[in-house]
């Protein structure tokens, strides 16, 4: 059993940084640091105050310590954690992405009163699990060990518990249809053949290559040298000169015993004493 440092080493990067981002603004809202009110979205301070902080402090709040928060944060450790390592894997900007793009369509819907609050974080891990639904439709779930479905009925589900338990239930729709969104411009659209095609930005590639976390398979950018030190290890181990020179200096002394003649107990004892030099040199 690994300890918990153990398991926070092994958590994917995007997913850990969320989730301990909103584990430490609960926290610091627990310790009164701040008043949740300054960090709500509210479009009027945002255009009259220039309190734009607002746009992306909003996401981090999950509410206080309570079963809901709980929860919330489950969900982003075993589905975000999930499609990161899954769908997502060595694709750390396109996931970065799905964030970006789930926050600002969130931030779009919201203004329309109806949907808004003030508080849309809950909406993005809403979003995470709605998308986990779509990738992993035919996974088992079971809930509170009572009732297990598939994974493609999972957000409705956990939409009905939430209405049985008295939360609000606007932004679990709300990141329902971001989820559905999202998903459907990078999945459901270029399976039905359609011309416009939803790819991860640039700079959001620049920005995962200077972050120096996590890998993306055809990045069109390069690491930063001082930020992207693991990837010139990786690249150092496969085509160092280290490894060239040791190659040729094994050919060379692989000719040279092979253009000189031994005789046939001499040669088997060499061998022995060639793999001994291996092991043990």
């Amino acid at each position: 059993m690994s300890t918990p440092a153990e398991y926070y080493r092994s958590l994917p990067p995007v997913s850990k940084t969320y989730g301990v981002a909103c584990l430490m603004t609960t926290s610091a809202y627990y310790l009164q640091l701040y008043d949740a009110r300054n960090i709500a979205l509210d479009y009027g301070p945002v255009f009259k105050s220039l309190q734009v902080w607002r746009l992306i402090t909003n996401f981090f709040f999950l509410g206080s310590f309570s079963l809901p928060f709980a929860v919330r944060l489950i969900m982003i450790a075993k589905y975000g954690v999930s499609l990161e390592r899954g769908p997502f894997d060595k694709r750390t900007a396109d996931y970065v992405w799905m964030f970006i793009f789930g926050a600002f369509s969130l931030l779009v819907i919201a203004a329309v009163p109806f949907f808004w609050y003030p508080f849309m974080g809950i909406s993005l891990v809403f979003m995470i699990v709605y998308v986990w639904s779509r990738e992993f439709p035919n996974a088992r779930i079971n809930i509170y060990g009572v009732v297990s479905l598939k994974g493609f009925y999972l957000p409705w589900a956990l939409l009905a518990l939430d209405l049985i338990f008295g939360n609000p239930i606007k932004p679990d729709i709300v990141g329902m249809i971001a989820g559905h969104l999202y998903y459907f411009l990078t999945v459901l659209h270029p399976l039905a053949g359609g011309k416009f095609k939803f790819k991860t930005p640039l700079w959001v590639h620049k920005i995962v290559a200077y972050w120096g976390e996590g890998t993306q398979i055809n990045a069109p950018v390069q690491s930063n040298p001082s930020a992207g030190i693991v990837f010139k290890g990786r690249s150092h181990r496969l085509g160092g000169t280290q490894a060239t020179t040791k190659s040729t200096a094994e050919q060379n002394e692989g000719n040279a015993s092979a253009s000189s003649p031994q005789p046939q107990s001499q040669s088997k004892g060499i061998a022995f004493q060639g793999k001994s030099y291996r092991l043990n040199g």
